[in-house]
């Protein structure tokens, strides 16, 4: 049997590890090289945040927003479930001048209610079709379910968006 403390002899060196000797890259300790054809995808030395998707903005932090603020601008939301639109535009025809998160809380709970009344009409209307004895039912369970998350939100002073609103009121 021959000793395996031997010294190795040279073998022939991967593109990467003679890269890596010439300056290319950087080096690695022992025994953590990388199998062949593994590559670091580009881009890698970038931390990726992982907290926001692309494209969505984060609102207003809870410091930045008055408690009377996130009182009103939770109640146009958690009013709605129980008035539709008619909660929600008087808050906001009354409050919108007294603070920006108000007045965006305002119109998002106005606009979705809006949105809300239109589906519950095509639905009653395609229960003609039988179609609408489906509808109208999860229309009814997607506003108080977005209702109540906009509620959540809005107390913690996080400016809430709607994901299925037409946005009427800019």
């Amino acid at each position: 049997m021959a000793e395996e403390n031997e010294t190795p002899e040279p073998t022939e060196k991967s593109e990467s590890e003679a890269g890596a000797e010439q300056g290319g890259g950087a080096e690695q300790p022992a025994g953590t090289e990388k199998p062949a054809g593994a590559e670091e995808p580009a881009g890698a030395e970038e931390p990726v945040s992982a907290e926001q998707p692309e494209g969505v903005q984060e609102g207003p932090a809870a410091e930045e927003v008055s408690k009377d603020a996130r009182m009103w601008g939770m109640l146009c939301h958690l009013l709605a479930i129980f008035t539709s639109f008619i909660a929600p535009l008087i808050i906001w025809l009354v409050k919108k001048d007294e603070d920006p998160f108000i007045d965006n809380q305002g119109k998002e709970a106005l606009n979705f209610q809006i949105t809300v009344a239109i589906a519950s009409i095509v639905s009653w209307l395609l229960c003609f079709a039988c179609i609408g004895f489906v509808l109208l039912p999860l229309v009814g369970i997607a506003d108080i379910v977005f209702c109540i998350i906009a509620t959540v939100k809005a107390n913690s002073g996080i400016a809430y968006r709607y994901p299925v609103s037409i946005r009427f009121i800019k």
